[in-house]
């Protein structure tokens, strides 16, 4: 009886144990095929682009560095052509396959339909933004950059309070915006201009007392637009850092964009564009 007790216990273990593998490699299987019909979906055969058998990338116009170079998205020079050329490669897309269409900034996040497939423009993800369209996966987490006219005072400034009696200028629908409200939070209204350009004559002129942009494009004003202008350093705005591809609400295409990005994270081409493009991006942190 002890003998044949023991011999029916080891028996319903070794059953179990053949159930537990077959039920494993099930699971593993069936893991890999969902993984196969996802990538499956995310091929130029399937996708259903704006335009059959084109990839439509939008972005602003005019285009600055260290984005674009000579304000031409299609050379594929600046790091985001780059990574746009890089994500249209990734889903089967060759360079001439690829079609660019002017956008500006703040009707890009606006609701209604679009002219194109997604949008680089340097636009951070937030929570308002989403509610009207859809982001990929963040391709690059930008710090703000404060940047003060030639002879400022606040040229060696050490943290962020010594702004805090500043005259601000920030391009309007910029997450800029919210970084000097809430991080700076200075005693004085922040003046809002509409364009890029504009927040660059209010700097030329003194009309403010210092701007506040992305890092990459604080490098870019301060070494070929506004002459003497200096970078007096750079602070994280929790929430409007990251910048996603931007696509219409609810499109197809969102999943495999943002797939795309994760490959190309996963695979070092981003580093190796950002390296390429936005190297020696960095300036004095202040809190």
């Amino acid at each position: 009886m002890r003998r044949s007790a023991i011999l029916t216990v080891l028996l319903t273990i070794a059953a179990g144990a053949l159930v537990a593998c077959g039920s494993s490699k099930k699971t593993t299987t069936t893991s890999a095929a969902a993984a196969t019909t996802a990538t499956a979906r995310c091929t130029k055969a399937v996708l259903k682009t704006h335009n059959g058998g084109v990839m439509t990338v939008a972005t602003d116009s005019p285009a600055f560095p260290p984005y674009f170079e000579d304000n031409k998205p299609a050379n594929g020079k600046g790091f985001e052509s780059a990574v746009a050329y890089a994500i249209a490669k990734q889903l089967g897309y060759a360079p001439s396959e690829v079609k660019w269409v002017v956008e500006h900034f703040n009707s890009s996040y606006a609701p209604g339909p679009k002219n194109f497939d997604f949008d680089v423009n340097e636009i951070s993800i937030t929570p308002d933004r989403a509610k009207a369209v859809d982001f990929s996966d963040p391709y690059f987490t930008a710090p703000q950059g404060i940047v003060v006219p030639k002879g400022s005072k606040l040229a060696n400034a050490t943290s962020l309070a010594d702004f805090k009696d500043a005259k601000f200028g920030v391009q309007i629908g910029t997450t800029s915006l919210d970084a000097v409200k809430n991080q700076i939070k200075p005693t004085k209204s922040v003046k809002v201009f509409d364009t890029s350009n504009d927040v660059n004559t209010a700097l030329k002129e003194n009309l403010v007392d210092a701007v506040v942009v992305d890092l990459p494009t604080a490098f870019y004003i301060t070494s070929a637009q506004v002459e003497g202008s200096k970078i007096a350093g750079q602070f994280n705005a929790p929430g409007g850092d990251q910048w996603g591809a931007l696509l219409p609400k609810n499109s197809a295409l969102t999943a495999c964009v943002s797939e795309a990005v994760q490959k190309l994270k996963a695979s070092g081409t981003l580093a190796k564009i950002q390296n390429q493009w936005m190297a020696g991006a960095s300036a004095p942190k202040l809190q």
